[in-house]
Order: C-alpha cells, then structure tokens, then sequence
C-alpha cells in the first residue's frame, strides 16, 4: 500500500525532476515506430522520417534496413549513407549482423535501426539488438527502430492466446517506458491482407500460409488494438507526468481512471469489486484510496481489519492500493488525489448514516457530488454479504473468520484526566497569583493555556474535561459575584460562554494535531521496521538466510516463538525457527499439513485442528501457497492481537517473496545446468557419432581392401593402406583417451605425479607423437637455453603439448610453420606453440577451451571432439600452471601459452 500526501496545488518533485533529467541529457533520443504487424509499414515511414532529417541537415547514417524484397522501402535507401555489415561465422556459413563498432566509431547524430528485437547471431557482443540500440544511446546517439506490438515482453501471452503463435523474440516493456517518442504505424486489417495477396509482404507461397494462419482479420484487429492501447497507456503516462510538473488540476478527459473511496464500513469488499468492473468495462487503471484522517484512530479492530482487507483486496484484483493521510475534511482529500491523478471516476458507496451523525460530521458523499466538478461520482447503494469477511474468502490472507485473536485493550485510563485537573488547577493559581497585576482580562488566557497543553499531551477527552474544570473555574473565581457559580453582568455571561466556545474548539484543534502525529510516528515506526525488513530479505542470497531472517524477523516484532515449513514432495517439513526448532509433535504437523493443502489456517485459535499447540498460516505469492508458518506463545487463548495479525500479514507477505525469488533463482541455475548438460550431451553424441564412425569406416575400408585385393595391389598401395589403418587407429585411440581425460578431469581424479622434469626433452617427445599429423607442415623449435627443470608430470604435461600441437595441425594450412617457443620470464618458464591458421575471433579466446566447442573452419580442417583444448588446460592446471590463447601480433595465426611455475629450491629438494 502506496502512502501519498502531495499537495496538488504544487508541482510534483518527482514530475519536475524526470523533466530535468531530459533537459540535462546526454544520452541519445529513441523514437519507435510501432506496428500491429509485419507489412504495415514500419521500415519505410522509418526511413522516410530519417530522409527528412538528411534533408534538414542531420548527419543520418543506417545501422540496418531490411527491405524485404520490397521496391518501395529499397528506393528510400538511395541517398543514405550505409555501415556495412559485420560478418559473423556460424555453423559453417557467414551471418551478416549490424557492426556496433563501426557505428559506434562513426558516431552519427542519428542511426536508423531496423527490428529491434532482432537477436543477434552467437558470437556478436550483445545478444539481442536492443542491447546494441541501448550502447548506442548511452554513447549519445539518437536511433530511430521499429518494432511489431506481438514482440513487447508483457503482450507476449496475450498475442499468444490471439494467434496462437508464440513469438520468441521479445523486448522487456522498459525499453518502450524510455523511449522518447512512440510513433504508431496503423493501416486497416483491409488493406494489410490485400498488400499480403499483392505479393508486398511475403512471397506467394508464404503468404499463403500467413493468410491461412497469422493474418486472419480477427487476429489483425486484436493486433491493432494492443498496438493502439499500448500507445494510448504511454501517452496517458507522458500526460500525468505535465500535469504533475505544472501542477495543473485535473482531471483531463484525455482517458479514463478510476477511483474507490475505502471506509471502516462493512460494505467496502463490495465498492471494491464494483470499481474492479468499472475499470475493466472502460479499460481503466484503477485506484482503492483510504484516507486515514483523525476519526481513523478511534477505530476498533474489528474496523481497522476491514479497511486492511478491503486494501489487499484491491491490490490482489490488479488496482494500486492507497493511504493518504487526511489533513482536512475527507472529501476535499479525496478530490484532491483524484484531481492530480487525473481521476475522472470517483466510486463512493451509500452510507447508512443518522441525520444527527451527518449535522456533526458532514456527509462525504453529499460533499463528493456538489464539490466534483467534471469528476463523475458513482454513489453505489447496496448492502453487505451475509456474514462476508474478506480473511475468510478464498485467495485472502489467511482467514480470519477462522482464526481468533485477542480482545484489543480499550480500558479506560483516567490518567490522563487527573492530569488535566491537576493543569487545570495549576493554570488557576496562577491566575489568581497574578490577578492583582494583570487583572481578570487575562485570567481567560491563562486558563486557555493550560486546556491547549493538556490537548497537546494528552488528546482530545481529557482536554474537553479540561475544558469543563476551566470554565467552571472561570466562573467561580473570577465572574462576579466571585466564590458562586452566579453571573449576575449579563455582559459577563457573554465572556463566559465565548470562553467555553474558543476553549472547546483549541482543545479539538489540538486534539487533532496531536492524533495526527500519533498516527505518523506510527506509521513511520511501522514502515522503518518493515523497510529495515525488507533490507534483510535483499541482502539474503540462499533460502537458509531468507528463512532464517523471515522466522526471527516476526519473533521479535510479534514475541512469538516461530517455525517455517516448505513442502518437500507430497509432505511439509520444518525448515527454520525461532528459536531453532527442527522438531513438531503430530498435531501440530497435521495441522500445517492440513494448512498447506487447503490454503487455509489451522490449529490453536483456529476453527480447524484447534487441539494443536501451534497456529499455522499459509505463506502465499502469485503462484500460489509456498510454505506455512507456525506461532506460539506462553499462555492460553488466541496468538495475535487484530494490529499483530495485519502485521503477521505483511511479514508474512514479504517473506514469502523472497522464498519465491530464491527459489526462481534456484529454477533458473537448475534450467541453465540441465541446458548446458543437454547441450553437452548432444555434443558427445555428434562427436561420438562422426569421431568413431569416420575412422572406424577408414580403418574398415583399407582391411576389406588388403584382403579382397591384396594380392593384386602394389607395395606401394598396400602400403599406403596399412598407414591408412595405423593413423585412423592412432586418431581412434587419441579420442577415446580424450573422454577417458576428460571423464578424470570432471571426476577430480586426476592427482598429478610431480618429479623434477626438464621441458626441453617433454617438447621432444611430444613432437614425435604428433609427427603424422605434423607432417605436412614446417616445425621450428626455439627453445632458451639452460631452462631450469620444472615439477611436474612427465606423462600429463607430455599430453597437454600433444593436445596445443594436434589442435595447430588441424588450424594451420599445410606448408606453414608451426612454432614451439620457450623461454624464461621472471619466476615462470613459459612454452608457447604458435601456428599461421586464421587465429581465434576475439570473443573465442577463453570458450575454445570449453567441452566440445570446436571453431568452424570450413571442410579443409580435420573434424575433433573439442576435447583437447579443455584437457590440456585441465592438466597444466592440476600441475600448477595455466594455458591462455590468443591471436599473434606479427602475423595471422593463434598462439596458446602454457606458464608452468620456477620451484623454489625447497620444494626441488623435497
């Protein structure tokens, strides 16, 4: 619930400062051009707005237009000036994507930006286009985009549900929210299907479909109405926020609101499902506002319940719920938030209300309708539900029909009244003791002055007894004729009553100023606890922590001992407590399960299980009941006082949102895992798939060969064949003890045996190894002289150079020069293995070390698992070192370096 005290007769701070900070930009201007579908027009009003700026001056360059294949939009791109595209390798073929960089480096005054929720191809620096329209504002740059309203994030189910198609590219509503200027490209359903048939949208065959399917008239007019009302609900926004700034009163009939007016009377649940329907027949945000004036403290519980529901009622059904403290009569507080709310609907009910009560309170209704202006009142009769409470229906807070709670203590404190006679009686004495100096003119001041500081100190009712102690006062000791309650100077009996008059009316002017500060020191105190509240469930990162601050959070503020159970399966267990508690007897467990599966309290004080120890209490978000919480206290009879009861709901409320936002962070880490295993999963297969079967098939086809037709080959054949068998052998056997590495290096079994080695002759060996597949390329080898021996495992480190020199005579051309450099630097001997390939795409240097990522180079390359790089880095890890890649700086080519540690001499000896 919002609190809001404004005064309407001022300019809105917040209004006033967005309106400084458009002022003060730096950041670039956005202007979308919205449409209900594709082929409304969009791209070419785009570019013939971003034509007339060229005209006028504007330095206009083109990020990305697509045509489409359409002549007209295509004619509009002569004249412009237009980046080229950055070419981008996947999967074997080169996607052409909008080059950020070289727009970036350009810095136009205006870019125009085609499809903004385009997503880019793997590899580009943001995912999604938006991204880059967004880095492009920051840098100053004004863009000009388009966008189809079935692509805004919110709509995405609704468009869904009209065309039944779900549209994957999406853009999150704030991007709209900051945009500057929102420019609606409409044409009729009509003529949008007939540019369909004429072949200006998709090609014949796919137009067809579309036709059949997307670009039914049924469909493009939901479409255009959703584009419409978005549109409308921004500019509705802008108009607020003017209004605001200038403080102009409302309301203006540029579009409709509606406002409920919240009482303490039993027929509020009923107002507020009346303005719910009032709100959706005219399409219109909604408001439930509660003006907490000075009549609001005096309010039992029974009232202060109904007000709190009927509130939560309101949030629940989609409107803002509203508190505003009331500082003058209640209906001008009320039209003074609907007027700079722009409220043009005020829904009232009827109230039942005595002539006699109306003469001395006044009737807010009555006030409402002659004071409304332009603003419509809806008065709405009727009469409460039998027996309706807002606890006790379904999807409320908890049910408080079903839960007893303590009396409120309402025992009269006579207290304060002695107090008030005893200041009445001081304010006496001091009068008579400076009656011979100042005279009995001043006596009546004296005497006021006292009944205004017992109104300060102690409210209204012992003032006004006050009140009654100084006049009598007044009278007897000061009126003639003096020491009798007589007043024989009819002028004096004027005095008198003009004393009582002035004297009463301080008193309740007092009274009132003191209640409302009461009720703000309430308030506040109230709001502090629950934003310091709020402050620890952010902080909190797992659900423990959450668990744990929402369990000692209500035991200290409701002195309670608590326990918090979550569902785990079919059953609830404890989950956290306070004090710990980790155990519940059976009723109490039945009762929280009976809780949990009916979404309704249960145990001490409630209508259901009442033997348990225990209270228990759904805890609920949007989705649904996620947990229960249990209360106890030392005693007996109800738990929760009805102020310690809407307490309990708000804690409540609060914590479980937060169980629910770990728990989605939770869902997500647990989405991204299974994807990344599936993904990896698939990788296995292809690999497995292509990396067995192709030298298997190599290695079956030269044996049936040498036996079918061994006889009649020649040497050289034969010979060729039997080398055929042992290189597909030897690469069969290099990928199987691949996944057996790899199977180590994720198992943590690979513990490293660690022996003083010298790299030089590790550099040697692995050479050998990989002499078949570095045959048909040069090797230099520049290894520094007198390199200090290392610690490390001969026979893992020998793998790791196997894998770096095996992944070079994949990625280099034949007859390059493939390098094998070694040197010292500082405490490191590091051994770099450089090639003259294309090198990496900057954005490959850490993934290539990734499972199963292999770079696309074309047919030329041999096929790997994408093993060998993870593997060897995993190996050179476990010995302490570390492998980096990067591009060389002399020529095209990669470079993977392998850092291994100088040992002190200590560890050497040891």
């Amino acid at each position: 619930m919002r609190d809001t005290g404004r005064d309407p007769e001022r300019p809105s701070p917040d209004a006033l400062l967005a309106a400084a900070r458009r002022e003060a930009r730096t950041r670039g201007r956005l202007k979308i051009f919205l449409g209900a579908a594709p082929g409304v027009g969009k791209t070419y009003e785009m570019l013939t707005v971003g034509r007339a700026r060229l005209r006028a001056g504007t330095d206009v360059v083109v990020g990305v237009a697509e045509t489409h294949g359409r002549a007209e939009t295509a004619a509009l791109l002569d004249g412009f000036e237009i980046v080229p595209r950055a070419s981008v390798p996947y999967h074997g073929t080169v996607l052409e994507e909008m080059d950020l960089d070289a727009l970036l480096a350009r810095r136009p005054a205006l870019a125009l930006v085609d499809e903004l929720a385009h997503t880019n191809a793997p590899g580009s620096r943001h995912r999604k286009r938006h991204q880059d329209v967004e880095e492009l504002l920051d840098a100053g740059i004004d863009v000009l985009t388009t966008l189809n309203i079935q692509h805004v994030e919110s709509l995405n189910d609704v468009v869904a549900g009209i065309t039944r198609i779900r549209v994957r590219e999406t853009v999150p509503d704030g991007i709209l929210d900051r945009a500057d200027d929102i420019e609606v490209v409409d044409l009729n359903p009509d003529d949008l299907i007939q540019r369909l048939k004429d072949g200006k949208v998709y090609v014949p065959e796919g137009a067809e479909r579309a036709l059949a399917h997307y670009f039914s008239r049924g469909n493009l007019t939901a479409l255009r109405e959703l584009a419409l009302r978005r549109t409308a609900d921004r500019v509705d926004d802008e108009l607020l926020g003017h209004m605001r700034a200038n403080a102009i009163p409302g309301p203006w009939a540029a579009g409709e609101r509606v406002l409920v007016c919240i009482s303490d009377d039993p027929r509020s649940a009923a107002l507020v499902r009346y303005a719910k329907r009032l709100a959706d027949r005219l399409h219109a945000p909604w408001t439930a506002l509660f003006v907490e004036g000075t009549r609001a403290a005096a309010l039992g519980e029974a009232a202060r319940d109904r007000v709190a529901e009927a509130l939560r009622l309101a949030d629940r059904l989609g409107g803002d719920a509203v508190t505003l403290p009331g500082g003058r009569r209640v209906a001008d507080d009320i039209l003074a938030h609907a007027r700079s709310a722009n409220v043009n609907h005020v829904v009232v009910g009827k109230a039942e209300r005595s002539w006699a009560f109306e003469l001395l309170h006044g009737s807010v209704v009555h006030d409402l309708v002659r004071r409304s202006g332009p603003i419509s009142v809806h008065v709405v009769p009727g009469e409460a539900l039998p027996g309706e409470n807002l606890r006790g229906r379904a999807g409320a807070s908890g049910g408080a029909a079903a839960v007893a709670t303590a009396p409120a203590r309402s025992r009269l404190q006579l207290r304060p009244y002695g107090l008030s006679l005893l200041a009445t009686a001081a304010g006496l004495g001091l009068a008579l003791l400076l009656q011979p100096q100042t005279g009995i003119e001043n006596a009546d001041l004296i005497l006021l002055t006292a009944v205004v500081a017992v109104a300060v100190r102690f409210g209204l009712g012992p003032a006004l007894a006050a009140v009654v102690a100084a006049s009598l006062a007044y009278n007897f000791f000061f009126l003639p004729p003096v020491y009798t309650l007589t007043i024989a100077d009819p002028t004096n009996v004027a005095a008198f009553l003009l004393f009582t008059v002035v004297a009463v009316l301080v008193s309740n002017l007092a009274g009132r100023s003191r209640r409302a500060a009461m009720i703000s020191q309430t308030r506040a105190a109230a709001t502090e606890r629950l934003y310091g509240f709020s402050r620890k469930l952010a902080a909190c990162g797992t659900l423990d922590d959450v668990l744990w601050a929402t369990s000692a959070q209500v035991a200290a503020m409701l002195r309670v001992r608590v326990v918090v159970l979550l569902p785990e399966g079919r059953t609830v267990v404890v989950r956290a407590g306070y004090p710990p508690e980790d155990r519940l007897e059976p009723a109490d467990l039945a009762a929280a399960q009976w809780t949990f599966d009916n979404d309704r309290p249960a145990g001490r004080g409630a209508d259901t299980l009442p033997g348990a120890r225990r209270l228990f209490l759904p805890m609920r978000t949007g989705r649904g009941t996620i947990g229960v919480i249990g209360l106890d206290a030392d005693g007996a009879g109800p738990i929760l006082t009805p102020e310690g009861r809407r307490l309990l709901d708000a804690l409540a409320d609060m914590g479980a949102l937060a169980i629910e936002r770990v728990r989605l962070v939770d869902d997500l880490d647990r989405a991204e895992r299974a994807a990344e295993t599936d993904r990896l999963a698939r990788a296995l297969l292809t690999s497995i798939s292509h990396d067995l079967r192709t030298p298997l098939a190599s290695v079956l086809g030269a044996a049936s060969t040498l036996r079918d037709l061994g006889a009649a080959l020649p040497d050289e054949a034969r010979g060729e064949l039997l080398a055929t068998v042992i290189e597909e052998s030897e690469r069969l056997n290099r990928f199987i003890a691949n996944l057996l590495d790899m199977t180590r290096l994720e198992a943590g079994a690979v513990a490293p045996n660690l022996s003083d080695g010298d790299m030089a002759e590790s550099v040697d060996t692995a050479l050998r190894r990989t002499g078949p597949a570095l045959s048909g390329h040069r090797i230099a080898v520049e290894v520094e002289p007198g390199l200090p021996t290392l610690r490390l495992d001969p026979v893992l480190f020998e793998q790791a150079l196997v894998n770096l020199l095996d992944n070079a005579a994949k990625y280099a051309p034949e007859g390059t020069t493939v390098t094998v450099r070694a040197d010292r630097r500082g405490a490191w001997v590091r051994l770099a293995v450089l090639d003259e390939g294309e090198g990496l795409p900057e954005a490959e240097t850490e993934r290539v070390f990734d499972k199963f990522h292999r770079l696309r180079k074309g047919d030329r390359v041999r096929a790997g698992t994408g093993l060998g790089l993870a593997i060897a880095r995993g190996f050179v890890e476990a010995m302490g070192g570390t492998v980096t890649a990067a591009n060389r700086r002399d020529r095209p080519g990669a470079v993977f370096t392998v850092s291994m540690p100088i040992p002190a001499p200590e560890d050497r000896a040891a």
